[in-house]
């Protein structure tokens, strides 16, 4: 069981003990210190901070709680209950509030939840701003409200509706196109918030025939949530079998986005902001952004529409960062999180399924010719968990030292480019974990490049 506080937020498992899981106590410590710093940070006496949720079974829990403690700080509350991660950030500006929190652990298994935190623009909040919060939980220096200056609570549950209709204005949004091509698509929402949103974004696109797997907000995920080839076997056996032009998975908090094509293969998650990317750039100039362990595929199509591709540290706040940088027009991560500026900088699945199914009608042929348009790479994701003492630092020093003769970035963690082929190790944001991912133009070669690097690590952990 496990606490974690980082980039992503606050995010744990919940039950056990106070400060080693995501406990009532801790929830409401760093509840307060974010609102704290808000206030610390207002112009105004009264702020306004957005929540929502995805359906997991501990999030009403979550929510009252988090809710009660910014209303204890004399904090107004808008509660958009069950509600995407994307439509909370959209709906943070829109409501003119201060800050956000979203309560998801987005691909984490049913015992975990999160606090993640946005900023007046419903962007997460920087590692700096972070720091701050986290340095008032330590300290736990944050002053309630006296009875009569409580926070207001109210509940709105109008902004998904305001989330597609901004989707649905989107030039780049072909809803003819697509209502004309009569997609038959079948979703998998893993019984949690996307079961809502998807298919009220596909009525809104004029999709009529929907197959429907996984869509009770339920919070009892029917699978492993995070949307990879391995956890979707049987949606990918029902796209084929009930011949459906495509399948579209998301994850608990609609933030990643992955494709199944008419065959019943992966369209391979790493593609969903490939595929989006190359549409894109048809029609927008400009420059993309992925981080450091997606596919080289994105800087290939982008090179070959004529632009130029940036690489970021991962985290999403990086990649924003980034993206603003260099006034990328697209951008995002290779777990299928699309991030399109021209709506909001943020992951959202909604907007990239969008785009993509106007990519694919205006393609006119199936899903599986469109991916067959793009580079084939193999990406091989691997974790080893991090034991007491290791000292991550020093090991990727001496693997810097080893594989001198090769472009090495230390943006984050350890990136090694070979001819065809690279190598990223980094600790994970989210668990703890080392993430070692390796991309080849085969599987093989991949995963044998993952391996030596493991045992590298193995080897180097000994001494």
């Amino acid at each position: 069981m496990t606490l974690i506080k980082s980039i992503s937020g606050i995010r744990g498992t919940i039950g056990g003990s106070v400060g080693e899981n995501l406990t009532p106590p801790d929830i409401v410590k760093f509840t307060a210190a974010f609102g704290q710093w808000l206030k610390n940070n207002a112009s105004d006496k009264k702020t306004k901070v957005v929540i929502g949720r995805d359906a997991r079974l501990s999030g009403q829990m979550l929510s009252q709680l988090v809710a009660a403690t910014l209303q204890s700080l004399g904090i107004d509350v808008v509660d958009l209950g069950l509600a995407t991660t994307p439509t909370v950030e959209i709906a943070v500006p829109l409501e003119n509030a201060l800050g956000g929190i979203i309560l998801t652990a987005s691909h984490n298994p049913i015992q975990w939840n999160a606090l993640k935190l946005l900023n007046d623009k419903g962007e997460f909040i920087s590692a700096k701003d972070g720091e701050e919060v986290l340095a008032i939980a330590e300290k736990e220096d944050f002053s309630f409200a006296d009875v009569k200056h409580l926070g207001k609570y109210s509940q709105n549950d109008s902004y998904l509706q305001k989330h597609i209709e901004q989707i649905l204005a989107l030039p780049l949004v072909d809803v003819e196109a697509i209502r004309n091509r009569n997609f038959k698509i079948a979703v998998d929402a893993v019984n949690s918030v996307g079961g809502i949103a998807v298919p009220a974004l596909l009525k809104a696109l004029g999709v009529s025939q929907i197959g429907l797997f996984n869509c009770e907000p339920t919070g009892y995920f029917a699978h492993n949530p995070e949307p990879l080839p391995e956890n979707l076997l049987q949606f990918s056996r029902d796209v084929e079998k009930g011949h459906f032009d495509l399948g579209i998975v998301v994850d608990p908090d609609v933030d990643r986005l992955a494709f199944i094509c008419d065959n019943g293969e992966p369209f391979g998650e790493e593609y969903t902001l490939v595929a989006v990317a190359d549409y894109v750039l048809q029609h927008q100039k400009g420059s993309t952004v992925s981080n450091l362990s997606s596919t080289q595929a994105l800087k290939l199509i982008t090179e070959k529409r004529g632009c130029q591709y940036f690489a970021s540290a991962v985290g999403e706040v990086n990649v924003v960062n980034t993206m603003k940088l260099c006034k990328a027009v697209i951008g995002g991560e290779g777990n299928g999180g699309i991030i399109y500026p021209d709506l909001h900088y943020g992951r959202d699945a909604l907007v990239g399924i969008a785009l993509f199914l106007s990519h694919l009608a205006k393609f006119g042929k199936s899903i599986t010719l469109l991916r067959s348009q793009y580079p084939n790479f193999y990406i091989s994701k691997n974790k080893i968990e991090l034991s007491e003492g290791l000292d991550l630092g020093e090991i990727l020093e001496k693997l810097q030292k080893k594989y001198a003769k090769f472009d090495v970035s230390t943006i984050d963690g350890l990136k090694i480019t070979f001819e065809s082929a690279w190598v990223h190790l980094r600790r994970s944001n989210t668990e703890p974990i080392i993430r070692i991912y390796a991309e080849a133009d085969s599987a093989n070669t991949a995963e044998n490049l993952a391996e030596k690097l493991m045992k590298d690590i193995s080897e180097m952990a000994k001494h």
